[in-house]
Formats: C-alpha cells, sequence, structure tokens
C-alpha cells in the first residue's frame, strides 16, 4: 500500500511538472506570437515613408529646413535627416519557442555625396549605446558585455567603391544597387556588400538595405545562456533619409 500511495504522488509530481512546462511555454508562446511579436523587418513601405515627410536636417546650430532640390539635379552633399533608423535583428529561442530580438535606434547621422550619376561617396555612423529593444534585460546585455559600447561606442560604415545608377531616377521610382565598403563594429573592420534599395521624392532621397554579418568575425561572442539561445549571424537593418546640405 505505501508502495502505491508514492506511485500516486509520483504520478501527480511528474503531471504537475509537465503542466507546468507547457503553462510556462503556452505563456512565452502568446507573448512572442501575440502580445508582444517582434517588429517587422524594414521594406518597401518604410523607404516610402522617409521620403513622403523628411524636410528638415540637423546641423550644428539645429534643425534648418532644407529646400526640395530640381527633381533632375542631384549633384551634391547630402546628409542624414529624420526619419532614419538603424537597428538589428537576431533570431532567438526563448524558452524553446522561435522568436527574434530587434532593437533599434534613430540617433543615425552621416552623409552621402553624388556626382551625376553616382554615388561616389557616402558614411554614417550609429550611437550603438542608443539602441533599445522590448526588453530591459535584451538591452543591458547588448550594451555590456556583447558590444561593449562603453568601449565601443559607435558602428559606421563607409562606401569604399561609387554606386552607379546609370541615370537620375524619377521621383517616386525605386531603383536597387550593390554597395560596397566597410563596416566598422565593437572595434572591428570587415568589407561587406550587401543590396541597397533607393527612391526620392520631395527633395529626400531614401535609402534602405540590411547587412548580414556573422559576430565571430567581429569578435562579438555568442550570449546565449540556459533560457535564451541566440543564433552566430544577425542582420543589421536599415532605413535612412537624406536632404541636402
Amino acid at each position: 500500500m505505501k508502495n502505491s500511495g508514492a506511485k500516486k504522488w509520483l504520478v501527480r509530481g511528474a503531471v504537475l511538472v509537465v503542466v507546468g512546462v507547457g503553462l510556462v511555454y503556452g505563456g512565452i508562446l502568446l507573448w512572442t506570437k501575440v502580445i508582444d511579436p517582434p517588429e517587422d523587418r524594414f521594406d518597401s513601405d518604410d523607404l516610402a515613408a522617409v521620403v513622403d515627410v523628411t524636410t528638415t536636417v540637423a546641423d550644428s546650430s539645429g534643425s534648418t529646413t532644407i529646400p526640395t532640390p530640381d527633381g533632375d539635379e542631384l549633384s551634391g552633399l547630402w546628409m542624414v535627416t529624420d526619419g532614419s533608423e538603424v537597428g538589428y535583428r537576431v533570431k532567438e529561442v526563448l524558452g524553446g519557442v522561435d522568436t527574434e530580438g530587434v532593437g533599434r535606434t534613430d540617433d543615425v547621422s552621416g552623409t552621402l555625396t553624388i556626382e551625376g550619376t553616382s554615388i561616389i561617396e557616402t558614411t554614417f555612423e550609429v550611437a550603438v549605446a542608443t539602441i533599445t529593444s522590448d526588453s530591459t534585460r535584451r538591452d543591458s546585455q547588448f550594451a555590456g558585455p556583447i558590444m561593449e559600447t562603453a568601449v565601443h561606442p559607435t558602428a559606421t560604415f563607409q562606401l569604399t567603391q561609387p554606386i552607379e545608377l546609370g541615370s537620375i531616377p524619377a521621383p517616386g521610382t525605386t531603383v536597387t544597387a550593390i554597395a560596397m565598403g566597410e563596416l566598422t563594429m565593437h572595434g572591428v573592420t570587415r568589407d561587406v556588400s550587401f543590396e541597397v534599395s533607393a527612391r526620392m521624392d520631395n527633395g529626400v532621397i531614401g535609402v534602405l538595405g540590411s547587412i548580414e554579418v556573422l559576430f565571430s568575425d567581429y569578435e562579438i561572442d555568442n550570449p546565449s545562456n540556459g533560457f535564451v539561445t541566440t543564433g552566430d549571424t544577425g542582420l543589421i537593418e536599415f532605413v535612412l533619409a537624406f536632404a541636402r546640405a
């Protein structure tokens, strides 16, 4: 009889454990898929939005209104302006549930130089410590042991080969090209190439793209732990707006 009673308690305990695990898993699933799902990737709608509303650019004295240039004359210097965002996206397994970690910031600066139908120079810089996600715990890990923003506060991209557009795109028309340059983050510089989409409207040039990175190439340790597992690669995503300087 004693053995029978012990077996009943073992069975009940096992059932409770299974139920508890199911509730935890279900809670995580509900949170990550329904209540607080990851933000969508930047897309053509975001590109259209930045060229639709942006009219100012920040300089040393504050925001200055930028006049709309002639539609067929783009040559000159352009500066990153309002509406620009840069962030990261990395695959995560959270308590057994597949999801994504997404962080973003609008603390972006940079320039773009056009000569005729070619983009001959571009650079942009991101204040890495200002990138935030939907989790303060993730943000603490990101700014601390992962990216070490106290030591490496910025990430930069610089074009190393001109981008030939072939012709001046008509307002509202999206063109695609391959950008080649140097990406520097976590104190390490690597050559990268990636596709970009560009569009001009209302005197604003919008640029959309993403860069796939292998974290170990930038001496970034995989932050996986007992509860969260992350991939070894991630995406740097951006939608940038440029107005004439």
